[in-house]
């Protein structure tokens, strides 16, 4: 098929545009700060000269920002590439009635694509301490004229102030307006406007402000507010969670119910640990074990005993806003025991089948992130000998 024939010569140019990576120009903010940071240490010596085998680190720590910078504008040209190529098998295919076959390979882009995107978001998330350090190095002048004349910017662009020797493509800028000059340029035109020149101006702004968010609110409903992602397969809604690493899918939890004296069992209170595996944003699968404390018989007999222990998995699926069907099968052991050679008497041990609702709610707190409060029905409940409640509430909180 034509469509393949020059598919060996594609691959060959991207493989030398990914070997050259002096031509592949991606500007990455919070990159181009830390890699300068680090020349102006490299260049001024005695600032490292307090910590412990400072050169060594700091040599380090270059080639790793160096490295992560090329691999990122590898990572971009790759994009570029795939998004050609399959716009040129769009086109191809679709003369045969084959484009369906693409949506594997559209799946796989977007992933690719949000992949990326998730690693540049990371990149942004720095520590308070290393914030910290840039604030402090950006207080300095010499910091500042050091990042203003060596930033990847300065090489893009001449910066006012800057040293034009280090901007390659300076004189293409020439005759543009600086942000100062078209501020007094603005003034100038209110000012002559008259008394009301300033609220009309202050009116049309906001009418600006207002179209361009809305315009941004669009784009970011498609793949992180990149217009590289904006190329989505027809119907495919994509899974969040797909491009997270493992331990950024589980979610940690605790959650508590308490049971009044029933004439068999003493008033006690199960304490609950549990680890939930998001598989999408919208449904989460998990387990988890449980300890029952024994507080007596009522106010007047307050008495702390092992009254049981028990075994859990569960599921969550949303429902709609902050509802949740949840489900799930548990294992408990509910009688009083001393030993944990006792919990061996498997006839013991009680099933539970659980079926009902949750209702979600985000807290605004830095070590608990959700508070989930569930009406639950053990519809296995009747066939146990002594039976326990049907109906179970609890209370639960996610870190």
């Amino acid at each position: 098929m034509t469509a393949f024939t020059d598919a060996h010569q594609q691959y060959e140019g991207l493989e030398q545009k990914l070997a050259d990576t002096k031509k592949l120009r991606q500007y990455i903010p919070s990159l181009d700060t830390l890699s300068i940071s680090l020349k102006f240490l490299e260049q001024n010596p005695q600032l490292m000269v307090i910590a412990e085998k400072g050169p060594a680190k700091l040599e380090e720590a270059m080639s790793k920002v160096s490295g992560l910078q090329n691999q990122f504008q590898k990572a971009e040209e790759i994009k570029k590439f795939i998004k050609e190529r399959k716009q040129y098998l769009k086109e191809q295919l679709g003369k045969f009635g084959l484009t369906n076959k693409l949506k594997k390979l559209n799946k796989q882009a977007y992933y690719y694509s949000a992949q990326v995107n998730e690693y540049k978001q990371i990149l942004k998330d720095h520590k308070k301490s290393e914030q910290k350090a840039i604030e402090l190095l950006s207080q300095t002048k010499l910091f500042r004229d050091f990042m203003r004349d060596n930033s990847q910017l300065t090489s893009l662009f001449r910066l006012p102030g800057g040293n034009a020797g280090n901007a390659p493509g300076a004189g293409s800028l020439a005759g543009l307006q600086t942000r100062a000059q078209v501020n007094n340029l603005i003034q100038q035109q209110i000012t002559a406007g008259g008394p009301n020149a300033q609220a009309q101006f202050s009116q049309n702004m906001q009418q600006a402000q207002s179209k361009l968010n809305e315009l941004k609110s669009k784009i970011n409903k498609f793949g992180n507010g990149s217009s590289d992602d904006l190329d989505m397969p027809d119907g495919f809604k994509p899974n969040k969670q797909k491009t997270k690493k493992i331990f950024q899918r589980i979610e940690l939890g605790a959650n508590i119910q308490s049971q009044k004296s029933n004439g068999y069992f003493p008033v006690t209170s199960d304490i609950a640990l549990t680890a939930g595996y998001k598989l999408n944003d919208n449904s989460i699968v998990g387990m988890g074990a449980s300890y029952k404390m024994g507080w007596g018989e009522n106010i007047q007999n307050i008495r702390i005993t092992h009254q049981g222990i028990g075994l859990r998995s569960f599921v969550d699926i949303k429902l709609r806003g902050s509802f949740w069907i949840s489900g799930g099968y548990e294992m408990n052991y509910r009688s009083g025991f001393q030993r944990i050679a006792e919990l061996r008497n498997r006839s013991a041990w009680q099933e539970s089948g659980l079926i009902g609702m949750s209702k979600i709610l985000d807290l605004r707190s830095k070590m608990l992130k959700k508070t989930k409060v569930q009406l639950l029905w053990d519809f296995l409940s009747y066939r146990q000998v002594p039976k326990p409640p049907a109906l179970v509430f609890r209370i639960g909180y996610t870190f």
